[in-house]
């Protein structure tokens, strides 16, 4: 019932486990609902429990290595897909899952995505569960070179959405960096809330008015007696509507989603709009139309920007070419909102590799192709990766017969997962950064998401009835030595050194430092 030396039962320890990684709650919350138990222990006590819940399960899954390789013998074996998450500058947590079985098989922290940190990570994992069938991942050197020494001859596919994602970077991120440079030169976001705020004040005052305004718009049909305030509500509502700008996509992050240019338009739109309405006085009194010329005041400057404007215009024509691709590959289209279930439904490959061909020759047929280096760097990243996107069906060998799958084309299977284990780290957390978490943590925290998986459960279990019989046959000692080698994790590099290392002179400013205090 207590581990030798120990002062807690293993009934208390995966309570405070299962409380900490499966119900996210925070140890001074698990505190209390122990107490509530008569289990009295501290906040530091609980995160230490849940530290040892994860080595207890970490070891536990390395001794059921040979069960789950027969499990997924029978169903006619693995496709790994790997990716990874960090934060801050710490280290990398590198995770890997079996998309069939739907079990995360490993986890490493690395200091970064380099080809020598993941070879060794690989290398256990073929050793532990025998060759996958195929290996899904992102576009990083690091790990296509690691995969491509490790896993020779195995399908090796490139995340269709990574891919997307990385290209429409390639062509879009230097004119929407300068785009918001731009932006950022007249801090016109500030200033449009700060107009917004005062207009709310008088709006506050008259909240009938507000509607009765919102019921002319609606119509199409302007009233006398709406005519005095009016332009203070047209004000707000089109400081409110440019602002707006600023949130529009479908949630799949940049470059699909360019927030900055719908803004950037607005303000423009905004602009022009102010100019045909500023001099209508509609009561003919001048001073009802202050707030309409106090707003148009602070656009004119970005108006007259031609540099503004002809870097909306190259943003527009390789959006407009971004977004073919998006429709021809199928994933993250305009208009959908799946999010980072984008991709996940089943689609035959072979009309997607026939659209991806039609859109590369309607590329290579434009009159600037061979003057755009951006479009022939499309292009060259389009025949690069067309093995590792587009391969044939893939047939296993299962008992009951040979079985053909076609491995999920997107790794959104991690990136789900890893967007949940983010936000429950959050919520232990209790604010947005997790990087300290991610330091401190055991690497294979993430295992603990497997016993929401009753196949799992039952391999992990070998027969017992419970965790905690199932954590009583292992070794304290054996527990005690992987705490203290799971504890340490790679050092993340101050934020103030790491500003020096990147000064080219820095050898020499140590050395002149050196012999000056000599």
């Amino acid at each position: 019932m207590v581990p030798t030396g120990c002062n807690f039962g293993y009934d208390v320890m995966v309570f405070a486990g299962k409380a900490l990684f499966l119900r996210n709650r925070q140890a001074p919350e698990i505190v209390e609902e122990l107490a509530g138990r008569n289990v009295r222990l501290s906040a530091s006590e609980v995160d230490y429990l849940g530290k040892k819940f994860v080595v207890y399960l970490a070891l536990a899954h390395r001794r059921c290595a040979p069960r789950l390789r027969e499990s997924m013998r029978h169903q006619g074996g693995y496709v790994l897909h790997l990716d990874g998450t960090c934060e801050g500058g710490g280290p990398m947590l590198m995770s890997s899952l079996d998309s069939l079985s739907e079990i995360v098989l490993g986890n490493v922290k690395v200091p970064s995505e380099k080809t020598e940190q993941l070879i060794p990570f690989l290398q256990e994992l073929k050793a532990r569960y025998g060759m996958p069938v195929a290996v899904v991942h992102d576009m990083g050197r690091g790990i296509l070179a690691a995969v491509k020494e490790v896993f020779a001859g195995i399908p090796d596919f490139i995340c269709h959405f990574h891919f997307l994602r990385d290209l429409g970077k390639d062509l879009l991120a230097s004119d929407y960096d300068l785009l918001r440079q731009r932006l950022r030169k007249y801090g016109l976001t500030e200033k449009l809330l700060q107009h917004a705020r005062r207009l709310k004040t008088v709006l506050d005052e008259q909240p009938e008015r507000v509607e009765r305004f919102c019921q002319s718009v609606q119509v199409g049909s302007l009233p006398a007696e709406q005519l005095e305030g009016f332009p203070i509500f047209c004000a707000y509502g089109l400081i409110q509507w440019t602002l707006a700008g600023k949130s529009q996509g479908e949630g799949y992050g940049f470059p699909f989603d360019r927030p900055l240019m719908h803004f950037a338009k607005r303000l423009r739109v905004l602009g022009q709009r102010l100019d045909q309405i500023k001099d209508v006085h509609l009561r003919g009194q001048w001073h009802d139309n202050i707030p309409l010329f106090k707003l148009s005041c602070e656009l004119q400057k970005i108006s007259a920007d031609k540099g503004l404007l002809s870097t909306l215009e190259a943003l527009d024509l390789k959006s407009e070419v971004f977004d073919q691709l998006r429709g021809a590959m199928r994933i993250a289209q305009i208009g959908q909102t799946t999010g980072l279930n984008s991709g996940s439904n089943p689609i035959a490959l072979g009309s997607i590799e026939k659209g991806v061909e039609q859109f590369r020759e309607k590329i290579t047929a434009r009159s600037d192709y061979s003057s755009s280096k951006h479009w022939q760097a499309m292009v060259d990243q389009i025949d690069k990766y067309r093995e590792k996107l587009f391969a044939d069906p893939i047939t296993l060998k299962t008992p009951n017969g040979p079985l053909q799958i076609q491995p999920q084309r997107t790794n959104n299977i991690m990136e789900r997962f890893f967007r949940d284990f983010r936000r429950g780290a959050r919520r232990k957390c209790g604010h947005n950064s997790i990087s300290r978490f991610l330091q401190s943590m055991i690497a294979d925290t993430p295992l603990v998401r497997n016993l929401e998986n009753p196949n799992y459960l039952k391999v992990l279990l070998d027969g017992q009835s419970t965790l905690e019989e199932r954590f009583a046959q292992i070794p304290v000692d054996t527990v005690r030595k992987e705490l203290q080698e799971a504890s340490n994790s790679p050092e993340k590099v101050p934020s103030k050194i790491r500003q020096l290392i990147h000064v080219q002179t820095f050898p020499e400013t140590i050395c002149r430092l050196s012999n000056k205090a000599a």
